[in-house]
């Protein structure tokens, strides 16, 4: 059973090791431990299921064979095991008829063995044996586990890097509304979030074998960096992805954006591309000249036009800096935007979203491709009434979206929703900073007391005024 608390008593055993440094290593020790372990453990059930089913890996290096008895290699044997014939057998693992042999090795690359004490790390693995992922809890739990590890993880990340809050990319996916049969790609994949919610989404469509195969080629998935991909591979065996190849480690941004051709367009993207961080030097020469910007968040925006297919639709999160900036490469990109796609819709979130991590205001955006848009619409999705901002403790929650999904098919202006014409857009330089025209900065007061307020203001100045006065008479007077 997953819990809290398994997960701090193992990182308390963690710090014990003079290995170990910082939450970025806990993390990574025990992510590479706990994909071993769930992939023996899916492996178990396929090899029982599946006539002839040749297992990713050979048996020696399987879990169940050296970590599997609590009794079993400890101390330096085990240390010795892993850094000098476990580690380097994964990443040697070739050919083979089981996809996820490859996926294996990709994803123990780069991967380590921070751990120096054989003893620790053998306390490290008994707990871990007693999670069983293949138990519906368990896995469901895991879910849990790996988003709290990744919060935990967050002081150590780069600029760019957060955590994206299950309520977004749950209602992200669902009002893009993939379909089964239709591809859907998340360029900037992170642990797989979005891809995850997609699974769930499409899962009440499955109904036969060909719509499971299907479902099981349908989705796509790119990371640049090694912990966030391991992550998401391990997401999606533990999703029903019985071989996730299309979950790749690569910089999505370094391609050419000439060379990404037909085969590569897709039905949908959903996705929260980095941003507050740019690009190393060079990236943005893989763009055209007219749009070229070292803006992680901007680059992005341009690739994601690019993949789409005529009709393709997209739901991504970008901040207020490449929705609202003026002029050069910026004005170009929300040009070619509002021209080559339809962008009907733009959810405006409080800024504390990704608090604590940062509060770098965000917006969802939705659109189409192939058609010009003709008008926008804006909705301000609103704080709770008890809550001044988000945080740690108390994050954005998926039911907060329920106005959003109660106006999205019949939309009408209101407090919370207007729209823009495209001519007004034009005319301001391409600048969707448009503010709500019926916000309001406090809580409605009655005319009554408005008047209160105004005259308790007015006999506050009076109050000065003679205060002032009477000091100038007495200086007057003194004189």
């Amino acid at each position: 059973m997953i819990s809290s608390t398994l997960i701090k008593s193992i990182q308390d055993v963690m710090r014990q090791d003079q290995g170990v440094d910082g939450d970025a290593q806990r993390l990574s020790q025990l992510v590479w431990m706990i994909f071993l372990k769930i992939l023996d453990d899916t492996e178990q059930e396929l090899e029982l299921m599946t006539d002839g089913y040749v297992p990713a890996i050979p048996a020696q290096y399987q879990w169940r064979a050296w970590a599997g008895d609590e009794e079993g290699l400890t101390g330096d044997g085990l240390n010795d095991f892993v850094n000098n014939d476990l580690f380097p057998a994964l990443r040697k693992l070739s050919g083979g008829t089981n996809p996820r042999t490859l996926i294996v090795r990709e994803a123990f690359e780069d991967s380590y063995n921070y751990m120096k004490s054989g003893t620790l790390l053998r306390q490290v693995i008994n707990k871990i044996n007693s999670i069983d992922f293949t138990v519906r809890a368990d896995r469901h739990q895991f879910n849990d586990l790996y988003e709290k590890l990744l919060k935990d993880l967050q002081s150590a990340g780069n600029a760019g890097e957060y955590y994206t809050p299950r309520a977004l990319t749950q209602f992200i996916v669902e009002m893009v509304n993939p379909q089964l049969g239709e591809t859907v790609l998340d360029p900037a994949c992170g642990t797989g979030g979005f891809l995850a919610n997609t699974i769930d989404h499409l899962r009440g469509q499955v109904k036969t074998p060909d719509d499971e195969a299907l479902l099981q080629a349908s989705l796509r998935g790119i990371e640049k960096k090694q912990l966030p991909h391991l992550l998401c591979l391990t997401n999606m065996i533990l999703h029903g992805i019985d071989a996730p190849t299309a979950i790749r480690r690569a910089n999505t941004l370094t391609r050419p954006l000439r060379d990404y051709g037909p085969a590569d367009r897709v039905d949908v993207i959903v996705t929260n591309p980095p941003f507050g961080g740019v690009e190393e030097p060079g990236v943005e020469q893989n763009f055209p000249q007219n749009v070229r910007t070292r803006e992680t968040a901007d680059l992005f925006l341009v690739l994601i036009m690019r993949l789409l297919k005529p009709g393709g639709r997209a739901g991504i999160v970008l901040p207020d800096g490449t929705l609202f900036g003026e002029g050069g490469a910026k004005e170009r990109i929300k040009e070619q935007l509002l021209r080559d796609c339809n962008l009907h819709t733009v959810v405006r979130l409080p800024n504390s979203v990704f608090s604590p991590y940062t509060n770098i205001a965000t917006n969802l955006l939705f659109f189409t491709k192939g058609e010009p848009t003709k008008e926008v619409w804006f909705f301000e999705h609103q704080l709770p009434p008890d809550m001044k901002a988000y945080n740690r403790s108390r994050p954005i929650r998926v039911s907060e979206f329920d106005p959003e999904r109660a106006w999205w098919n019949e939309r009408v202006e209101s407090r919370r929703a207007w729209k823009v014409p495209i001519g007004d857009v034009i005319d301001r330089g391409y600048n969707l900073d448009f503010k709500n025209p019926y916000s309001f900065d406090a809580e409605e007061e009655s005319t009554g007391e408005l008047f209160e307020r105004w005259q308790a203001k007015q006999n506050s100045v009076r109050d000065i005024l003679v205060t002032i006065r009477e000091t100038l008479m007495r200086t007057l007077r003194d004189d």
